[in-house]
């Protein structure tokens, strides 16, 4: 009972940051249910607690969100089998590719596919196993048994207690550290100074497995900051949901997200919304200057100086919009129509494989529906950056020019097909620049069919885009720099 009572107060507390608002008395009675329901039924637990403990259809779709986060962390702590689409991980199995084989739990759960799928080629290649408590975790344990230590040691180090976004970092070398992690860095020392093949190769597989590790423990932080910090104030708020992980917002969030792009966007309109004059020091303009000097019989007491006008850019959107990725293509199309002020030539494109414009479906709709109709349209093929710069080149380059910036935006996840370098090579020198925004880390920038390497000389820009600082910052270089 006393485990019962306590994970109702943990659970009311994940409810009020929510904003819905939970009595004492409401408590009491989500006690009695959770008593009388138990846990072995998840759909009935989960529509009992919210005859309790919410009201409108507001609170109850925030509700459901907030379940389905809170109560996902306690199925894997009890080792209960989930029910079908109810696990911890439903919402990053829905953002994945669908050419893509179903990540892990976290939010890196396709990086460590990736990497596993290495390890396994190179598996034959070490006869040596793993000694260390956190190694035989990594390299013989499965995924579902990685997240359950995660869980159990972020619940000895109390990460339920973050208080601010900083401690982010603090918190995931707590829980590395509560999982072995001392152990494991001298296993690798140990095998590095071995000097022997198997040695190296096993060295090698476990410092791979550790930074994956490390992507899914900092996202599980993160994912548990949204759910317990107590967020006074609605500027906090702000502050924090423009540095996390897109990827990591939930649906409850994204209201309060497009409010904050909109503030953005007029922050930026305001700054840039003049086509102000760049004054080079040095370059006398003679003829102003005598003209503006007439009246002091000739004296040079006002001089001008030479300047030109800082043009609106012409930009290029093209957004991979499959499902890895589909959260980030989302804000940046948003936030480039929320700055149609400054910005007024954009025009945007979406792919999956095949590339199709979606200029004219952002100006007849909504944006909400022009979102959901992107989505639907191009969002559900197999990834294949090749055929998206193939359709560029037939129908597109012949519009671009010294004074077109390019943006694109995706993970360069190809899925192992031809990356068709060449035409972006082509872009490069037709545009006057090409800014490619990758929401992965840039370690895993040339990892499994990861095409980065490839690409990158052909770009003038790449930059990690994972959250709407990075984004702002992106788009007011872009504003700030165009000519």
């Amino acid at each position: 009972m006393s485990e019962i009572k306590s994970t109702v107060v943990e659970f009311v507390k994940v409810l009020r940051n929510a904003d819905i608002k939970v009595s004492p008395a409401e408590t009491l009675d989500a006690m009695d249910t959770m008593h009388l329901v138990g846990l072995k039924n998840r759909a009935f637990l989960k529509t009992s607690l919210s005859m309790a403990l919410s009201k409108t259809p507001e609170e109850k779709e925030s509700f459901f969100q907030c379940f389905e986060n809170f109560f996902s962390f306690k199925d894997s702590e009890t080792k209960d089998e989930p029910e079908s689409g109810d696990d911890f991980s439903s919402e990053e199995y829905s953002n994945e590719k669908t050419s893509e084989p179903s990540p892990g739990n976290g939010g890196n759960g396709g990086q460590e596919s990736r990497d596993s799928a290495e390890l396994d080629e190179t598996e034959g290649e070490s006869s040596l196993q793993p000694t260390s408590r956190l190694g035989k975790l990594l390299l013989l344990g499965s995924r579902s048994e990685v997240m359950i230590e995660t869980i159990e040691a972020g619940r000895t180090v109390k990460v339920n207690q973050i208080i601010v976004f900083t401690q982010k970092g603090l918190y995931t070398r707590k829980i590395m550290d509560e999982m072995g992690l001392k152990g494991l860095q001298d296993e690798v020392k140990e095998l590095k100074n071995d000097g022997s093949t198997d040695g190296r190769n096993l060295a090698r597989k476990l410092e791979k497995s550790k930074e994956t590790l490390r992507e899914q423990v900092r996202d599980y932080v993160e994912k548990q900051f949204l759910l317990h910090a107590d967020e006074t104030g609605k500027e906090l708020r702000e502050e924090l949901l423009k540095k996390v992980k897109l990827s990591n917002l939930e649906k409850r969030n994204f209201k309060d997200v497009q409010e904050i792009v909109i503030k953005m966007a007029k922050k930026l309109v305001s700054i840039h919304s003049k086509r102000r004059k760049v004054f080079k020091r040095g370059q006398l303009d003679i003829r102003k200057t005598l003209r503006n000097n007439m009246q002091f019989d000739g004296m040079l007491f006002d001089l001008k100086w030479k300047s030109k006008k800082v043009d609106r850019p012409k930009v290029m959107c093209i957004c991979d919009v499959s499902g890895s990725v589909s959260n980030y293509s989302r804000f940046l199309l948003m936030f480039l129509y929320s700055l149609a002020e400054v910005i007024p030539k954009v025009r945007s494109f979406a792919f999956s494989s095949d590339l199709g414009e979606v200029t004219a479906l952002f100006e007849k709709n909504s944006l909400e529906d022009a979102m959901a109709k992107t989505m639907r349209d191009y969002g559900n093929g197999s990834t294949d950056y090749g055929q998206m710069l193939e359709d560029f080149k037939s129908s597109i380059l012949k519009d671009v020019n010294g004074r077109t910036t390019i943006i694109i935006l995706g993970d360069a996840r190809n899925n192992y097909g031809n990356p068709k370098s060449e035409i972006l090579r082509e872009i490069y020198e037709r545009a006057q620049r090409v800014i490619w925004l990758n929401p992965e880390s840039r370690s895993s920038w040339g990892v499994g069919d990861a095409e980065m390497p490839k690409y990158s000389p052909s770009c003038h820009q790449t930059e990690v885009c994972n959250s709407l600082t990075h984004l702002e910052r992106v788009v007011s270089n872009l504003l700030k720099y165009a000519r």
